[in-house]
C-alpha cells in the first residue's frame, strides 16, 4: 500500500499557491469543485493555469456552486472558458421554479464542496475561498496523496454526474481505499449524511479532549447534546470561533447556545484575530477531520460537505498544534461573564432562539 502523505496550509495564499503549482504539472486531467470562486487577482492564477493545460491537451472540468458563485453564473467569463477547451457545470441553478415544489426545496441544497484533485493522484481540500476579499482568512487546506485520493475522484465523479442530472446508483456504503484517510462526504438525504453521523459517533466515544474549530456554531439539537454530554463526563471539550464571523445573524444563533454550553462545562474561545474560517475537529489525538463542514445547521443536514477523516495519530498532531497556536489569539469566554452581558444582547438571543434552526 503507497503511504499517505500530506500537507497542511494555514494559508490561503500558499494553499492557492501550491494548487496552482500541482495544476502546473499536470499531464492528464485537473478537477476542480468550488463553491465560492471570483476571476479576481486571486482566482485569476487558477484560471490561467487551467486554460494553459487545456490547450495542452490536459483534460480539464470545473464545477461551481450557482449561488457561492453568483458572480459567474451567466457571465460571458463562461462562454470564454468553455471556446478554451474547459469543461464546466453549475450546481444547480441560482434560480428556484417556485412551480415544481421538490425542484423548489431541494433549490436550498448546496455543493459547499472545495476539492481539486490533478492527476487522479494528488488531492485539495479544506475552507479555502477563491476570492481576492477572503485571501487573508485564517483557513485550514490539506494537499494529500495516497489512495485516499482515488475516493476523492470518485466522488467528484459522482458530483459532476449529479450536476448534468445524471440518476446516480445507490451506495450503501462509502467505500474508502486507505484505513489511515478517508474521504467522507454528507449529502443531504436521509441515510447519507455520512460524515455528520461520523462525528457524532466520534465525539461519543471520546474519552480526553474535543477541539473543534468552526467559524459558525449553530448546532443540531443531536450535536449540541453530544457536546454537552461529553463535557459532563469529564471530557475536556473545547469550541474555537470568531468573536465576530462575516455572518451577523449566524452569530446571534451561535449565542442562543452559550448557556446550556458553558454550563454544561464546555469551553468556548473566541477568536480576535482575522477571520477565522477554518472548519477542523481533533478528538482525543486518534481522530482528526479537516475539510468543508460547518458546526451549524445549513452545513450539517443541507448542504454537501466532505472532509478528509483520518485515524493517523502526527495529522492530529499537526491540528492540534494549530489549535494551540490560535488560541493565543482566543479569549476564553466564562459563564459568569456571559450571564452579565447586557440586555440588548439577552433580548435578542430570546427571538434568535426562534429562527436559528434556518441557520
Amino acid at each position: 500500500m503507497n503511504e499517505t502523505t500530506w500537507k497542511l496550509f494555514t494559508s490561503n495564499k500558499d494553499a492557492l499557491e501550491a494548487m496552482v503549482q500541482a495544476c502546473e504539472n499536470a499531464k492528464e486531467t485537473i478537477d476542480l469543485e468550488q463553491f465560492i470562486f471570483v476571476p479576481d487577482s486571486f482566482g485569476s492564477q487558477l484560471i490561467d493555469i487551467c486554460i494553459k493545460k487545456a490547450s495542452q491537451g490536459v483534460k480539464v472540468r470545473f464545477i461551481w456552486d450557482a449561488a457561492g458563485s453568483f458572480t459567474l453564473f451567466g457571465s460571458g467569463i463562461i462562454q470564454d472558458l468553455k471556446n478554451k477547451g474547459i469543461e464546466l457545470v453549475f450546481f444547480k441553478t441560482l434560480f428556484p421554479n417556485f412551480f415544481d415544489v421538490p425542484n423548489y426545496r431541494s433549490w436550498y441544497f448546496r455543493n459547499h464542496r472545495r476539492t481539486l484533485v490533478v492527476d487522479k493522484k494528488i488531492g485539495f481540500t479544506g475552507s479555502i475561498c477563491i476570492y481576492e476579499k477572503m485571501k487573508d482568512w485564517r483557513d485550514t487546506n490539506v494537499k494529500i496523496e495516497g489512495l485516499v485520493v482515488t475516493d476523492m475522484q470518485k466522488a467528484f465523479d459522482r458530483m459532476w454526474d449529479r450536476a448534468h442530472g445524471v440518476k446516480l446508483p445507490k451506495i450503501r456504503h462509502e467505500k474508502t481505499s486507505d484505513h489511515e484517510f478517508r474521504y467522507i462526504s454528507n449529502n443531504p438525504i436521509p441515510r447519507h449524511r455520512r460524515l455528520y453521523h461520523q462525528v457524532i459517533e466520534a465525539i461519543r466515544n471520546s474519552r480526553k479532549y474535543i477541539y473543534i474549530t468552526t467559524p459558525y456554531f449553530v448546532p443540531t439539537r443531536h450535536l449540541s447534546r453530544v457536546l454537552r454530554l461529553a463535557a459532563h463526563r469529564g471530557v475536556d471539550v473545547r469550541i474555537m470561533m470568531p468573536k465576530s464571523s462575516d455572518q451577523t445573524f449566524v452569530d446571534l444563533s451561535s449565542r442562543t447556545f452559550f448557556h446550556s454550553m458553558l454550563k454544561s462545562g464546555v469551553k468556548i474561545f473566541l477568536y480576535e484575530g482575522e477571520m477565522l474560517h477554518s472548519k477542523t475537529i481533533v478528538i482525543d489525538g486518534d481522530w482528526s477531520s479537516v475539510g468543508t463542514l460547518n458546526m451549524d445547521n445549513v452545513s450539517l443536514l443541507y448542504n454537501f460537505e466532505a472532509n478528509i477523516v483520518s485515524n493517523n495519530g502526527r495529522f492530529a498532531e499537526e491540528l492540534v498544534s494549530h489549535f494551540t497556536y490560535d488560541m493565543n489569539k482566543c479569549k476564553r469566554l466564562t459563564l459568569e461573564e456571559w450571564n452579565s452581558r447586557y440586555w440588548v444582547e439577552k433580548f435578542a438571543g430570546f427571538f434568535m432562539k426562534f429562527i436559528r434552526g434556518f441557520f
